[in-house]
């Protein structure tokens, strides 16, 4: 991969990560849940994901989600069942005192992690998205496994600051909002828009 195509593909990159999607809305969702220093253990769940997602397309199982009516269908209504059942959890969150020491102690860093990464793993439409756009920045007639660590190492890197800087963001709305009514409306606001992803890749095509 040339310097001229990485630096295409680091553009790329910053759009994709940048560009509101369920990664991003579990990313505010931690935070406002969380905190800062929690909700951010979400991140490398997504990050894993993502390089689920390219793992996937590596070794070609992505073309057959693509091309295979049923696999892509098992996929993308497990992805949907994942983000409704998100949307509702959020929708019933109880609101809580974040003066508390123990803030959402109970919820394990595991716990965080495997839902970030179930979030970006679960999702049809970025196995199709990468089998787009991946294919553009690969020299074939290069060994492909640098390539796609690279390529693996360049998502991982704008997620990282993107996926960091939305969850910054809702800790310090969490923050500001500190009101039993203000919380629910929040809870409420992050479960309808959980639900409204799910709905939306139900209704993703090929």
């Amino acid at each position: 991969m040339t310097l001229a195509t990485w630096l295409a593909f680091f553009a790329a990159c910053w759009a994709i990560s940048i560009s509101p999607g369920a990664g991003a809305l579990a990313a505010m969702t931690s935070g406002l849940n969380h905190g800062l220093r929690r909700g951010v253990v979400t991140v490398p769940g997504l990050i894993l994901g993502i390089w689920t997602q390219l793992l996937i397309v590596g070794v070609g199982v992505g073309a057959l989600v693509a091309t295979s009516p049923t696999a892509f269908e098992a996929v993308r209504w497990s992805g949907v069942a994942y983000l409704v059942y998100l949307g509702v959890q959020q929708w019933r969150a109880a609101p809580r005192d974040w003066t508390a020491a123990s803030e959402h102690g109970h919820v394990s860093a595991g716990a965080l992690i495997l839902r970030g990464w179930a979030v970006n793993a679960v999702n049809p439409k970025g196995t199709v998205f990468l089998l787009a756009v991946v294919p553009q920045f690969i020299n074939t007639q290069q060994p492909l496994i640098p390539q796609y660590l690279i390529i693996g190492l360049t998502l991982s890197f704008t997620d990282l600051v993107v996926m960091t800087g939305y969850t910054a963001l809702a800790a310090r709305v969490l923050r500001a909002l500190k009101s039993p009514a203000q919380q629910r409306a929040l809870n409420h606001l992050f479960g309808a828009l959980f639900v409204a992803a799910g709905l939306l890749l139900a209704l993703f095509q090929r």
